[in-house]
């Protein structure tokens, strides 16, 4: 894909639109209109957008031509307003929409989320909510970025449900996130920074010793500045490659070091059914983990095994009861859609097999595929054909769930996603994972530790957010942790300076 951008500084947004469409395809931003012969005769799509300007009037060209579709028709438009840079802004906007259109036209693709990119779409309705009223950002969600009804009342919803859990946040909140970035086995999906213990496992004892180090410091860290600790996450890469043992010393340091009086959730998730073991969940317990997920993704045995997965349907099953048996009254099940080689019927199927379980969460998955992932790279064309499918399996999804009484709690976006859709957390009430919504709202910091952990401190009554990463890989976790120590005192210098 070819795009010319000329007179706007809109330059990634444009991109980000156009990625809406054929997010598995390159996209090369050029200087200088090519010649659209060539782009006819290569095949690729071709996009301009060049605003210009006299002393009476800003100008905008916007075309979209391709041998892809309709017999290399051009569709194109010109659009004017009277000199001004207020007016300007609003040309630009129209000019995208009016590019967005002509690429639906071409491609009978809609994206459901019409022009929006960003992340955290119900962060943006609330924001809109404050500033102009529940039904004013209803009508710009829907007119002004082109959502569709369907999403807006999933936004709508979702806003909903989060609020009363946000309400109870305080100026001196903060979580915490315990990163353990190994897994059995690496997925054809992913591309997380988690390594299988087949290359990395022998880095975990050292590891561990130095991740209980750190949450060490960082709970001094927290207790220095009076922050209050609401929610603990321990994710990954999956958690239960730990021992028992190694569980225990990183858990058991979370709870000594830090006060737990405040805190309202305090989840691991246990992830793959393989790696879940009783005497995990014991240690668990004991350590005070109140809410797990057991992730089978799919209930299908042969898309598992497609996907790399080692833990069939059945292993599912027999790890909830056993997590149930050993007392955990909340469970998070995550799934996928639009894995390779599913259906909406097959993932019907997995939706309902799930929900006879009566997991108190569901959290419903769509395929990312990013560029590292190995079934981006086998699968080029992967997107185009399960666009629609991928649609039809989080609409089933949603009349399932809100069937049996789960509505949704949180929800997100990501990058080149089947069909430009989202993730969305579903739960039944009083059973909202809090930590999910803090994260996702940027309600509060959140302290990280662990590789590939990144600290997010919020000054409180402003959208001003600072990033500490910590080091992606555990072999330069290990091997700077003294440095990184020294990167953390960055917490307490940010809130020296704006709290």
């Amino acid at each position: 894909m070819i795009v010319y951008i000329n007179g706007t500084n809109n330059n990634h947004e444009i991109l980000q639109v156009c990625r809406l469409f054929f997010p598995e395809r390159e996209i090369t931003e050029v200087s200088a209109p090519p010649d659209l012969s060539e782009i006819t005769a290569s095949g690729r799509v071709y996009v301009c957008l060049d605003i210009h300007t006299d002393d009476r009037f800003i100008y905008a060209d916007v075309g979209v031509k391709t041998a892809l579709f309709d017999e290399g028709e051009r569709l194109c438009a010109d659009i004017s307003c009277l000199s001004d840079e207020e007016k300007k802004d609003e040309l630009e906007h129209e000019a995208i929409v009016c590019m967005y259109e002509m690429i639906v036209k071409l491609t009978g693709f809609t994206p459901p989320w019409g022009i929006l990119i960003g992340v955290r779409p119900i962060k943006l309705l609330r924001s809109l909510e404050g500033r102009h009223g529940a039904e004013e950002a209803i009508r710009l969600f829907r007119d002004y970025y082109k959502v569709s009804d369907g999403k807006i009342n999933l936004s709508a919803r979702t806003l909903k449900n989060e609020s009363a859990v946000l309400a109870q946040s305080r100026s001196n909140s903060f979580s915490l996130y315990i990163s353990i970035p190994f897994c059995p086995s690496r997925c054809k999906y992913c591309s997380f920074v988690a390594h299988s213990i087949e290359n990395a496992g022998h880095l975990i004892p050292e590891y561990v010793n130095l991740l209980v180090k750190e949450i060490g410091i960082t709970a001094e860290l927290a207790r220095r500045l009076n922050l209050r600790l609401e929610s603990v996450y321990m994710g990954g890469g999956t958690p239960t490659t730990l021992s028992a043992e190694q569980m225990t010393a990183v858990l058991s340091e979370v709870t000594r070091r830090f006060d737990m009086t405040t805190v309202r959730e305090f989840t691991v998730e246990a992830g793959r059914p393989d790696t879940i073991t009783a005497d995990k969940l014991i240690a668990m317990k004991q350590c005070g983990v109140g809410r797990i997920s057991i992730n089978p993704q799919t209930m299908d045995d042969d898309i598992l095994r497609r996907i790399g997965r080692r833990h069939t349907a059945k292993d599912v099953a027999n790890a909830y009861h056993l997590a149930r048996s050993i007392g955990f009254s909340h469970i998070n099940m995550d799934l996928i859609a639009g894995l390779e080689g599913d259906t909406p019927c097959g993932f019907e199927k997995t939706v309902r097999e799930v929900v006879s379980l009566n997991p108190e969460a569901v959290t419903v998955h769509t395929l990312s595929l990013k560029r590292s992932a190995r079934l981006s790279s086998q699968r080029e064309d992967f997107f185009r054909g399960e666009m629609l499918s991928c649609r039809e399996m989080t609409e089933l999804a949603d009349r399932e769930l809100s069937a049996a009484g789960y509505e949704p709690y949180y929800l997100y976006r990501q990058t080149r996603t089947l069909g430009n859709l989202e993730n969305v957390g579903w739960s039944r009430s009083g059973f909202e994972g809090v930590y999910n919504i803090f994260m996702m709202d940027e309600t509060h910091s959140v302290l990280a530790v662990g590789a590939g952990g990144t600290t997010k401190l919020r000054q409180q009554g402003t959208n001003n957010i600072e990033r500490i990463t910590n080091y992606k890989f555990p072999y330069e976790y290990i091997s700077m942790f003294d440095s990184l120590m020294e990167k953390k005192k960055g917490i307490e210098e940010f809130y020296e300076k704006f709290c």
